[in-house]
C-alpha cells in the first residue's frame, strides 16, 4: 500500500465514523416522556451517589393559591438570567455575547426554554426551606447599574420554628459567575445543625441546533486532587455508578455540554460530599452537599457556594478553578491537541483572525513535519518513475503474482525503493491531524468566529460549499501527481477517493476544511519540487551514460 492510499484510508476511516456516530444518535428513538415532573432534595439513601449519612427526606413545602410563584429578571453586561421565587431556582440563562447555533440574530439560551436545565438550593432537614419552598423578593427586576461591579438579589423564607433563610445571589460585571449564599438565621431556642445541597438538574438530551452536537459528550463531571476529572454519564447516575471520591475537602461538580459548562465550586479547604441522581426518566441531578453551624439561638451563619454557568474559554476557566479547563475535551489526543491549541492562539493573538492563525499553524506544522514528508514524496516520487516498468511487469506474468510480486521486489531492490518509506512519516502525522480537528472542534474560541468574505464561522460548515469543493480540486489534482497504481481497480478506487472525501468534507466545520486545503496546497508544493529534482537526477543521469 503507497503512502498516498494509507493516509486516505484512515482519515476516510476515521471520518466514516464520526458521520456514523452521529447517525446512530440522530436516528436514536426519543426517551420517553418524564412520569414526573418534581424535583426530589437529597435524602438519605445510598442510591445513585446520594449521601448516606447526611441530612433527612424534605418534603414538599406546599406553595399556596395566597402566594403564587413569581419570575425574577436580571440584567447584566453578559447575561440575563431568570429566577423562580419557587426556591430561588436559576432557570434560565442568556448569554449577550454568545449567539444561538440556528439563527445568529438571537442570543445563546443554556437554561431552557428547550431543556429541563437549573441551578438548585437548599437546606437538608424537616421543615427547613429547600428548593421547592416559596421565597419572598422585593422587586422582580433587576438590572446591573453602570458603573457597578456587583449585583445583588435577595430572597426570604422562614419556617413555623423560626429558622430564617435568605438566599443571595451575587451578579457581577464582564463575569459568568453566579454567588449563591443561604444565610440562615436560627430563631429557635435551640442550636442548629443543618446541611445545605447545591445541584445542577439537567435533562439528557444532547443540545440542539448543531449536527455535530452529537459527537460531543453531555453530562456530568466531577473533579478532585485525588481523582482528577471524571466523567459521570447520564448512564452511569441512572446505573447508580460511582467512579470517583465521595467525600472531600475540594473539588467541583458540573454539568458538561458543547462549548458551555454549569459548575458549582465549593471553597477550597471546606467539608464537602458529592452526589448523583436520577430525578425521573431522562432527568438527572449531580449536587455537592456541605455542613452548616451548628448556629447558636439569635446567630447567623452563612455558606456561599459560587455557580459558574458560561462558555469554555480555558483561559478564564484556569482562572476560576483548579482543574475547570479539563471540561474542554480533546479526546486522546489532547497531550498534542492542548499544545496545539496554545499555539493557535499564539497566532491569533498576532494576527486577530481564526483562519489567519489556522493557515499559518498549518504552515509550521508542515514545516515541522517537512523532513518526514520530503521522505514519503521522494518514495512516490521514484515510484512515478518506475511505474511503466511495473506495468509492463504487470503484463508479462499476467495472472501468476508470486513471480510477478518477486519481480516487483527485485526492481524496488536495484532502484533503492522502499514501498512502504512514506508510511511512517503518514502514520506519525494522523495523531496530529486527529488533535487538531477537535481543537477546531471543540474550543468555544472558534465558535462563530469569522473569517473572510462569505464564512461566517469557523466552526460550522461553509455555507457555500467553496471551500469543500476547492479542496476537493486540490485532492484529485495531488492524486494525479501521485504514480498511478498497477492494479485498474486501485486507480479507479484512487480517482473516486476525492470526491467520496468532498461530499463528507461538505459537512464539516470549515476551519478544519481550510487546514486540510491548505496542507493540500503546501504538500502539491512540496511533491512538485521533489519530483521535479528527482526526474531532474534521473535525466541527468542518462545523459551522462
Amino acid at each position: 500500500m503507497d503512502t498516498q492510499r494509507l493516509i486516505l484510508f484512515v482519515v476516510f476511516s476515521f471520518s466514516l465514523l464520526l458521520l456514523w456516530e452521529a447517525w446512530q444518535k440522530e436516528t436514536r428513538p426519543p426517551a420517553p416522556p418524564s412520569a414526573t415532573t418534581q424535583e426530589a432534595v437529597p435524602t438519605p439513601s445510598s442510591k445513585s451517589g446520594s449521601p448516606s449519612t447526611k441530612g433527612a427526606d424534605v418534603p414538599p413545602t406546599a406553595v399556596t393559591a395566597a402566594e403564587p410563584r413569581e419570575h425574577i429578571r436580571v440584567r447584566t453586561d453578559t447575561l440575563v438570567a431568570q429566577i423562580d421565587t419557587q426556591g430561588g431556582d436559576v432557570d434560565h440563562l442568556e448569554f449577550l455575547q454568545q449567539k444561538d447555533a440556528r439563527d445568529d440574530t438571537k442570543d445563546f439560551v443554556l437554561f431552557g426554554p428547550e431543556h429541563r436545565y437549573a441551578a438548585q438550593s437548599g437546606l437538608i432537614g424537616t421543615g427547613l426551606p429547600n428548593h421547592r419552598t416559596l421565597f419572598r423578593t422585593q422587586g422582580t427586576e433587576f438590572t446591573l447599574a453602570p458603573g457597578e461591579d456587583a449585583l445583588e438579589v435577595r430572597l426570604e423564607a422562614s419556617t413555623a420554628q423560626g429558622v430564617k433563610v435568605t438566599k443571595v445571589l451575587t451578579f457581577h460585571r464582564a463575569s459568568y459567575r453566579i454567588d449563591i449564599a443561604l444565610e440562615v438565621t436560627n430563631g429557635t431556642s435551640a442550636a442548629l445543625t443543618t446541611d445545605a445541597y447545591f445541584q445542577v438538574v439537567r435533562d439528557g438530551k444532547s443540545p440542539g441546533g448543531d449536527p455535530y452536537m452529537t459527537q460531543t459528550y453531555t453530562g456530568a463531571a466531577v473533579y478532585t486532587d485525588r481523582d482528577k476529572f471524571q466523567k459521570v454519564t447520564f448512564e452511569d447516575i441512572a446505573k447508580g455508578k460511582i467512579a470517583y471520591q465521595k467525600t472531600s475537602d475540594n473539588g467541583w461538580i458540573a454539568m458538561i455540554q458543547h462549548y458551555f459548562v454549569a459548575a458549582l465550586l465549593p471553597p477550597e479547604k471546606t467539608p464537602r460530599e458529592f452526589y448523583t441522581r436520577k430525578l425521573a426518566d431522562d432527568f438527572y441531578a449531580i449536587g455537592v452537599i456541605a455542613p452548616v453551624g451548628p448556629i447558636a439561638p439569635g446567630a447567623t451563619a452563612r455558606l456561599a457556594v459560587p455557580l459558574y454557568a458560561g462558555p469554555q474559554d480555558q483561559n478564564h476557566l484556569e482562572s476560576v478553578a483548579p482543574g475547570l479547563e479539563l471540561v474542554v475535551d480533546y479526546g486522546y489526543f489532547k497531550i498534542i491537541a492542548q499544545p496545539l491549541f496554545w499555539v493557535l492562539k499564539l497566532f491569533h493573538g498576532w494576527m486577530g483572525n481564526w483562519g489567519l492563525a489556522i493557515i499559518l499553524l498549518t504552515v509550521v506544522i508542515k514545516l515541522i513535519f517537512f523532513p518526514l514528508s520530503a521522505a514519503s514524496y521522494r518514495s512516490m516520487a521514484k515510484m512515478k518513475l518506475v511505474t511503466p516498468r511495473l506495468m509492463k511487469l504487470r503484463e508479462q506474468y499476467g495472472s501468476d503474482k508470486a513471480k510477478m510480486n518477486q519481480a516487483m521486489m527485485e526492481l524496488y531492490k536495484t532502484e533503492k525503493i522502499n514501498p512502504l518509506g512514506g508510511c511512517l512519516p503518514i502514520v506519525v502525522q494522523i495523531p496530529v491531524f486527529i488533535a487538531l480537528y477537535w481543537v477546531l472542534f471543540e474550543s468555544v474560541e472558534l465558535r462563530h468566529a469569522p473569517f473572510y468574505l462569505w464564512i461566517k464561522d469557523l466552526s460550522a460548515p461553509d455555507p457555500w460549499y467553496v471551500l469543500p469543493t476547492l479542496m476537493m480540486i486540490s485532492m484529485f489534482i495531488q492524486t494525479k501527481m501521485n504514480p498511478t497504481p498497477p492494479d485498474p481497480v486501485q486507480a479507479k478506487v484512487m480517482l473516486i477517493m476525492p470526491l467520496a472525501f468532498g461530499v463528507m468534507f461538505y459537512f464539516f466545520p470549515s476551519g478544519l476544511v481550510l487546514y486540510w486545503f491548505v496542507n493540500n496546497i503546501l504538500s502539491m508544493a512540496q511533491q512538485w519540487q521533489i519530483t521535479r529534482m528527482i526526474e531532474g537526477a534521473k535525466t541527468a543521469a542518462g545523459a551522462k551514460r
